[in-house]
């Protein structure tokens, strides 16, 4: 009978990979812990700055302020976190969170945050001019603040709010906006679509910023005001000067209302033209006689900006059509309204679905290749274009 003889080496290692498995099972289970959202309304800790008792923060000379605070806990996992900063001025924030608050725009992803100091002062501002609309704002004033966290990219998994800090001194300072050129106006009045309710768009010269232009009809003694918006109504006393280039008889009503009249009655060309002054946006107003033009292919291939036998006959009131010269050649329409001293281009126009389509692009070639197929229109020989400069219809017919 043979003896079997045990491989003692081998069995070592036997067990020793018996272990070692064990091991790794242990090893896998504690790196990958699963996400616990069971202490969110515990929330977690935002840290009073260092020297908040006895400093006062002037957020708008400031370009920051410093905020740390401990991560949530989300079972030990180390999740990427967005923070969100909100700002009370009402000291019942303190135990009422429902309290008037604001949440600023910007967020953070870092426990250390340098939350930006001039959007922290506009929202204490906001704040306190919502709550007292007729008294300035104090020198100095207790400010509350917590931040809101969620894991980030969950789309809010997670929320879960700090505690509420006190900054006991804050200055907070109203700084106007800076001035920003509008994109486009608008006038209303006495003749001028609906009567005093059509706000009629007054689109930017293209390629000048700041520069506006429309046609309108008056009748002698008719009036219109202007704005930046619907409802705007501003007046003559808005601008910083007018220039009645067309003797129209342009004048302030003296009845309290700064309506701009009109003694002379006929179709007049607007031109505004707006300047940022510091943080405030002065407007100036010219009046010209109103005139319209065709350029182009449909005028024969002439190019001449302003040329006499190309202009529009105008109507005798807002309701009628202007009306061009027979067109002597086919192609594209090209048509502008005139204001001197501008390019014929810049205050260019076609007809998109039956209405007026002003140039806002550069347009190197033709509207059918920069624009588009369908804000071209092809002219034939013999054909006129109509527009209503009150509506801003247009047709080619």
């Amino acid at each position: 009978m043979k003896k079997k003889i045990l491989n003692i080496g081998w069995l070592f290692s036997m067990l020793a990979m018996v272990v070692f498995g064990f091991a790794s099972c242990d090893e896998d289970r504690d790196s990958n812990p699963t996400l616990d959202l069971s202490h969110v309304d515990e929330g977690f800790v935002l840290n009073v700055p260092a020297y908040a008792a006895n400093n006062t923060y002037d957020l708008a000379a400031a370009t920051n302020l410093t905020l740390t605070t401990s991560q949530p806990n989300y079972g030990g996992v180390p999740y990427a976190v967005r923070y969100y900063v909100q700002v009370a001025i009402d000291q019942t924030f303190l135990t009422d969170t429902t309290a008037t608050h604001k949440e600023l725009s910007t967020s953070y992803t870092t426990a250390k945050m340098a939350v930006d100091a001039s959007e922290l002062n506009t929202a204490v501002v906001a704040l306190y001019q919502a709550a007292f609309p007729d008294t300035d704002v104090p020198s100095t004033m207790p400010v509350y603040i917590r931040l809101r966290a969620v894991i980030d990219n969950t789309g809010g998994m997670g929320q879960t709010y700090s505690n509420i800090i006190t900054l006991p001194s804050v200055k907070a300072t109203y700084v106007a906006p800076k001035a920003v050129l509008p994109d486009q106006l608008y006038v209303v009045g006495s003749s001028i679509q609906t009567a005093w309710t059509s706000w009629k768009v007054v689109p930017q010269v293209y390629g000048l910023k700041g520069n506006y232009y429309t046609m309108v009809f008056v009748p002698a003694g008719g009036s219109f005001k202007w704005g930046t918006f619907n409802n705007d109504w501003r007046g003559y006393n808005r601008f910083r000067t007018v220039t009645d280039n067309a003797n129209a008889g342009i004048s302030e009503s003296t009845d309290g209302n700064h309506n701009i009249i009109v003694a002379k009655g006929g179709w007049y060309v607007l031109h505004f033209v707006g300047e940022i002054v510091g943080n405030n946006i002065m407007y100036d107003l010219n009046v010209y006689p109103g005139a319209a033009y065709i350029i182009g292919p449909a005028a024969g291939g002439a190019w001449t900006d302003g040329d006499a036998s190309w202009a529009l006959t105008a109507p005798s009131d807002q309701t009628g059509q202007w009306v061009s010269p027979a067109f002597t050649g086919a192609g594209e329409l090209r048509a502008y309204i005139k204001v001197p001293g501008i390019d014929w281009f810049r205050t260019e126009y076609t007809i998109y679905k039956g209405a007026c389509y002003w140039r806002t692009v550069d347009i190197p070639s033709n509207w059918a290749t920069n624009v588009g197929a369908d804000y071209s229109v092809q002219t034939v020989v013999g054909q006129k274009l109509y527009v209503n400069f009150d509506m801003n219809t247009a047709e080619v017919k």
